[in-house]
């Protein structure tokens, strides 16, 4: 499985989101209609609006990033050497700026590849509405605008283990369960990031949590082709 790539050229990647302000209540009045609207979908019964303004971050039109780390695997002798990178911040803007660059400065050929968890309905797109919103141009590995699903080349280790079935969302937690890779919930979870972010102000915690996403995604794409797990001293966080 996945044998005729080569693992150099996959840069694995995670992101995490908040809503774009701390509470519902800081939400400007011409969003709040809009936000209220959209909540129609979220709310279940006795609920309104703002008690599902949590969930704000997951929607790049009311949410932003605040963490994009980055990992790919280098080929050593006697095994693997994982090098890990995170753009992190409050200033969206910047650590988009930032991410762009190394997409556009090593990873724009042709056979490269961006690998996420559900990145195809999730993780790629948000990349794509947010910079397009801070007024930045899309990086060639990211023009995928106009796209189907199908017809992105990227890697999304959910839409593999389907195998062309249509089952529900698999979380990452439940295959690295099942594969015996060590889970990257150790600390806190998504659903956590709101919390951790706006009232713990902790974004250092959240930085650890993405990094860990992104290396149980490269094992478990090690897993499936056969081949050895990183071990703790082959990671290089840079």
């Amino acid at each position: 499985m996945l044998d005729h790539i080569p693992f150099d050229r996959i840069l694995f990647l995670d992101i995490e989101t908040v809503p774009a302000y701390r509470s519902y209540s800081d939400v400007p009045d011409n969003v709040v209609e809009l936000w209220d609207h959209k909540a129609k979908r979220l709310v279940d019964e006795g609920q309104v609006p703002a008690d599902v303004y949590s969930k704000a971050g997951i929607f790049a039109e009311f949410g932003r990033i605040i963490c994009i780390s980055t990992g790919i695997i280098r080929r050593i002798e006697g095994g693997h050497q994982f090098r890990v990178k995170s753009f992190a911040g409050h200033d969206e803007k910047t650590l988009l700026n930032e991410f762009s660059n190394l997409l556009r400065s090593h990873f724009n050929k042709k056979d490269d590849l961006l690998c996420a968890h559900n990145g195809k309905e999730f993780d790629f797109p948000y990349l794509c509405r947010r910079l397009l919103i801070n007024g930045m141009a899309l990086p060639k590995i990211l023009n995928i605008a106009g796209k189907k699903p199908w017809e992105v080349q990227h890697l999304d280790t959910m839409e593999l283990w389907k195998f062309g079935d249509y089952k529900h969302y698999t979380p990452l937690t439940l295959l690295t369960q099942v594969f015996g890779i060590p889970s990257p919930k150790t600390d806190i979870s998504g659903a956590d990031v709101h919390r951790v972010y706006w009232e713990d102000n902790d974004l250092d915690r959240i930085v650890e949590y993405c990094e860990r996403d992104v290396l149980a995604l490269a094992q478990l794409l090690l897993k499936w082709r056969g081949e050895k797990l990183i071990e703790e001293g082959e990671i290089v966080v840079t």
